[in-house]
């Protein structure tokens, strides 16, 4: 199924292809300024620290259904061994291997293409077997750090978990920033929980992976227009699978990193934060989620913390 008319209609109406010059690799993480970084450090109340990764396991997310994409494999390739000698210090060293998007990662803006093009309008093919992504690789977001705002779209709908079908609109978006009691401004970081990462914490795999709900195909002119930085959410595929509209698979990230060069993270663990954010009222943080700097490569594994 081709890209229908109201994809290319969204996909004119959000496009930043250009806004920060014809050499840009960063999009739309060039609103994060020191600015707003000084004014997210200022969010800091309390010092409570939430962690917001999964842990890195075999058993983790991944099912098989996205071919490639394994769960970290994590071998001992050295245990307490004597590398200078008898009785001198000991080493213990270890290995991975893993999808780099097998867990709470960033999406690179070159991990989906759409037409033929990538962000500001480079070729596909810039993405190679050997070299990874010439442009815009994920080693290029040097530092995500900003001010977080929990959209508990869950909450906002007076629920713990939404349903598996449930598309998250602009009105779900504005309803969970009415409950978070502050509006969301240019360099933002936006974590939007729809409470699915509860089937996986319960050992439910496949009931995580699908059916699950997601960001609808409306929902990238909300955060076009208010100049979001990066948006990420507790889901595995950040949108709704199966699809919010038969045959049309992974709109919104063509829209998010093709056409607004926007970060999207997938996998965050936004349970704990929740919680935190209900008992303190206050749903914004500073939030430090810089990626693991792989030269060329079109995601990374992170860590997120945020600090209330």
């Amino acid at each position: 199924m081709s890209l229908p008319a109201e994809f290319h209609e969204i996909a004119g109406r959000v496009n930043n292809w250009g806004r920060w010059g014809a050499d840009d690799e960063i999009g739309t993480l060039n609103l994060i300024t020191d600015e707003v970084v000084r004014e997210a450090a200022a969010e800091v109340r309390t010092g409570r620290r939430v962690p917001l990764a999964l842990p890195l396991r075999q058993d983790g997310v991944q099912t098989g259904m996205i071919p490639g994409r394994v769960n970290p494999l994590h071998v001992m390739v050295q245990i307490n061994q004597e590398l200078f000698g008898p009785g001198t210090v000991a080493c213990s060293d270890d290995a991975v291997t893993m999808g780099l998007q097998a867990a709470t990662h960033w999406d690179a803006l070159t991990h989906v293409s759409h037409s033929g093009r990538l962000y500001n309008g480079r070729p596909a093919g810039t993405v190679t077997a050997h070299g990874g992504a010439e442009f815009s690789g994920i080693d290029k977001a040097r530092h995500i750090v900003s001010r977080g705002v929990l959209l508990d779209v869950a909450r906002a709908r007076g629920t713990d978990r939404l349903d598996g079908d449930h598309a998250v609109t602009p009105e779900d978006l504005d309803a969970a920033e009415e409950l978070a009691g502050t509006r969301v401004r240019a360099g933002d970081i936006v974590l939007v929980r729809t409470g699915q990462v509860q089937a996986y914490l319960a050992g439910d795999r496949h009931g995580y992976a699908f059916p699950s709900p997601g960001l609808s195909i409306r929902t990238p002119e909300w955060f076009h227009a208010r100049d979001v930085a990066a948006v990420a959410n507790d889901t595995l595929t950040f949108e709704m699978f199966p699809p919010e509209r038969e045959g049309l698979w992974l709109p919104v990230h063509a829209l998010h990193l093709v056409e607004m060069g926007m970060p999207q993270g997938q996998n965050w663990n936004l349970e704990e934060l929740s919680t935190a954010c209900g008992e303190t009222g206050r749903y914004a943080f500073l939030l430090s989620a810089t990626p693991e700097p792989f030269v060329g490569a079109t995601g990374s594994p992170v860590a997120p913390v945020a600090v209330l």
